[in-house]
C-alpha cells in the first residue's frame, strides 16, 4: 500500500474502525493520543504514550512479575529513557537486547524510541561465538541482557541486566527505572532504527534494518486477513527478538491490548493463561501448536479456551496435518502468515483457505503484490513452480553487513522460496530456492516430499533435505518423527512418495528420529539434522 492510493487508505481506515482501533473518545484523550503521535510518530513509544492518554488504567503488560498498565509503562519508560540518557545513550546510539519475553525488552524499546536510539534484537539461541561476531558487527553501545545469558558476553561490553532471578540492584533495569535521570527527553526524537537478525541456522546471522510504519497500510494489511479486535488480550508466545514476535508486539499496542508474556514457552502454562486472562489471540510459531496438542487429553479437555478467536502462526512451515489436528481440537481459529524478515508478509491463510487447500499459505493481504517468477524474471502460469516475489509497504531497508544483497525484480523482493499459485488463487510454498537439489539431472524440491509426509497419520513431524550422492550428485533424505503408536518403515515411505510424486522425488534415505533439531524460532536446523 502507498500513501498516494486513496482507495487503499480508505479500506485501511474502515478496517481500523471495524476492529475498534479508531473509535470515538473523550476530547482530552483524543488530544493526548494525537500529541503522542505527533511527538513520536509510529513507534513503540507512541503505542504506550497514546495508550496512557486513551486507556491509562488498562493492563499493558502481564508477565511473571505482575501487571503494568499503559500509564505505568509510559511513565516507567520515561524514567528509563532519562537513566539511559545519563549513561550517554541518545540519537544514533545503538542498544542491543538479549532477552526473553518479559517487560524488560518492552520498556527498553519504548525508552530507546523516546531517545531516538537504534535497537538490535539478539537471538537468545546464538552461540557465544556468534554473539561476539554480531555485537562486533553491530557496534552496540549498550547490551541489555537477561542474567542467564550474561556469561556468554565477553568482557568489555557495557551491560544492564534485563531480568534477574534475585532482588535486582542498581545495575539492572528496575534499578535504572527507580533512579530515573536528570536529562530532559527530546521534544521530537529522531526515528531510531530496528535491527532484526535473520534466522538462518548456519554462520553468523545478518542484521536486517526493519522500517517504521509510514501510515495505516501495515495495520490494514494484517486486519484484512486476521480479525483482530481492539482491547482483547494477546498472548505473545513467539519470541520478541524474531520478526514475527516483534510484529505481534506492535499489533498488540496498536490494538491497545493487554500483552501476556512468558519467558519460556510451556504449553500447559499457555493454555492456562488463555483462561486466566481471557486471551483472544495467540501469536506463536508452528512447533508451539505441536507441543500444545501433545498435552494429555484430560488437560486439553479441561482448558478454558472459549475466549480464543485467533491463533496466528508464522516463522516456519505449518504442515497441513498439524493445521488439521489443531483445528479439530480448537475450532476454526488458525491463521498462517507466510513472510520473512526481509519482506515482512507475503500471504496469510485463513481457516477457510486451509480447509479449501490443505498446506496453503493463503493469499496476499491488502496492499500486497505477489508474483511467481521463472528464471527469466517473467511471471509463470498458475500451477507452475517458480520463485516467490513480494511487494508491500514494509520491505526491509537492507542488511547492516556490506556485500550482502537481495533479489529484486521490478520493485518486488524475492523471499528466497519457491512456490506456486493454485486454481483457487492460493499460494503454496514448495521449498527454499537454495534447498532445491539436482539429482541425476532432475530438479527436486524437498518441500513437496516434506509436506506429503507430514499429512500421514503415523507422522508427527517431517523434514526432508538433500545430501551428497557419489552417483547422482545429490539425493533426498527424509527424517521422520513418528506419532505415538505410529508404525512405519522406510519401504512404505518410499512407496507412498512414489505413488504421489515423480520417481526422482523418492527419498533414498529414510531416518526415524526422536525429534527434529530446531533453532530458537522453531525452524528445523538442517546442519544438525544431517550430522551423525
Amino acid at each position: 500500500m502507498t500513501a498516494e492510493d486513496p482507495r487503499l487508505t480508505a479500506r485501511s481506515l474502515a478496517l481500523l474502525v471495524s476492529s475498534g482501533v479508531l473509535a470515538p473518545m473523550r476530547p482530552d484523550r483524543l488530544v493526548g493520543s494525537v500529541a503522542a503521535l505527533a511527538r513520536y510518530r509510529l513507534t513503540v513509544a507512541t503505542g504506550y504514550a497514546a495508550g496512557a492518554a486513551r486507556h491509562p488504567d488498562r493492563p499493558a503488560v502481564i508477565d511473571e512479575r505482575g501487571t503494568l498498565t499503559y500509564r505505568q509503562v509510559h511513565e516507567r519508560s520515561d524514567r528509563l529513557a532519562r537513566a539511559l540518557a545519563d549513561r550517554g545513550i541518545g540519537a544514533c546510539s545503538r542498544v542491543a537486547l538479549l532477552c526473553r519475553n518479559h517487560r524488560g525488552p518492552v520498556e527498553t524499546m519504548a525508552a530507546c524510541a523516546k531517545l531516538g536510539a537504534d535497537v538490535v534484537l539478539l537471538n537468545t539461541g546464538l552461540s557465544a561465538e556468534q554473539l561476539h561476531a554480531v555485537l562486533g558487527e553491530q557496534r552496540a553501545d549498550l547490551v541489555v541482557v537477561d542474567e542467564e545469558f550474561a556469561p556468554a558476553l565477553e568482557a568489555g561490553y557495557p551491560t544492564v541486566l534485563g531480568w534477574t532471578d534475585g532482588h535486582g540492584n542498581a545495575a539492572d533495569l528496575e534499578g535504572l527505572i527507580d533512579a530515573g535521570g536528570g536529562v530532559a527527553l527530546p521534544v521530537r526524537p529522531t526515528l531510531g532504527r530496528l535491527i532484526v537478525l535473520t534466522s538462518g541456522t548456519t554462520g553468523t546471522p545478518k542484521g536486517a534494518r526493519r522500517p517504521s510504519p509510514k501510515g495505516l497500510g501495515p495495520a490494514g494489511a494484517i486486519l484484512s486477513r486476521i480479525p483482530l479486535r481492539a482491547g482483547e488480550p494477546v498472548l505473545l508466545a513467539a519470541p520478541l527478538f524474531h520478526a514475527w514476535g516483534f510484529a505481534g508486539f506492535q499489533l498488540a499496542f496498536l490494538l491497545g491490548a493487554p500483552l501476556v508474556l512468558h519467558r519460556r514457552f510451556d504449553p500447559g502454562q499457555a493454555l492456562r493463561a488463555v483462561g486466566d486472562h481471557r486471551v483472544a489471540t495467540i501469536m506463536a510459531v508452528p512447533v508451539m501448536l505441536q507441543r500444545i496438542l501433545e498435552l494429555p487429553d484430560a488437560e486439553l479437555d479441561a482448558a478454558a479456551t472459549s475466549t480464543l478467536r485467533v491463533v496466528a502462526v508464522s516463522g516456519s512451515a505449518l504442515s497441513a496435518q498439524l493445521a488439521g489436528r489443531f483445528t479439530d481440537r480448537f475450532g476454526p481459529v488458525l491463521y498462517n502468515l507466510y513472510g520473512s524478515t526481509e519482506v515482512s508478509w507475503a500471504s496469510i491463510a485463513t481457516p477457510l483457505d486451509m480447509r479449501t487447500a490443505p498446506g496453503t499459505v493463503g493469499r496476499p493481504p491488502l496492499g500486497t503484490t505477489l508474483r511467481i517468477m521463472g528464471e527469466d524474471g517473467r511471471p509463470v502460469p498458475d500451477g507452475e513452480i517458480g520463485r516467490i516475489f513480494v511487494g508491500n509497504d514494509m520491505l526491509f531497508e537492507g542488511y547492516t553487513r556490506s556485500g550482502t544483497g537481495t533479489d529484486v525484480v521490478n520493485g518486488l523482493m524475492g523471499t528466497g522460496d519457491l512456490g506456486m499459485v493454485d486454481a483457487h488463487g492460493l499460494l503454496h510454498v514448495t521449498g527454499r530456492s537454495d534447498d532445491m537439489i539436482v539429482s541425476g539431472g532432475e530438479n527436486v524440491h524437498p518441500g513437496q516430499v516434506e509436506e506429503l509426509a507430514s499429512q500421514w497419520p503415523e507422522v508427527r513431524e517431517a523434514a526432508v533435505t538433500g545430501v551428497d550422492d557419489p552417483d547422482f550428485g545429490q539425493r533426498l533424505a527424509a527424517y521422520l518423527v513418528l506419532a505415538p503408536g505410529g508404525d512405519l518403515d522406510a519401504d512404505t515411505v518410499r512407496d507412498r512418495v512414489r505413488s504421489r510424486l515423480a520417481r526422482f522425488a523418492v527419498p533414498r534415505d529414510v531416518h526415524f528420529v526422536d525429534e527434529l533439531p530446531r533453532n530458537a524460532t522453531g525452524k528445523v536446523d538442517n546442519l544438525r539434522l544431517r550430522r551423525p
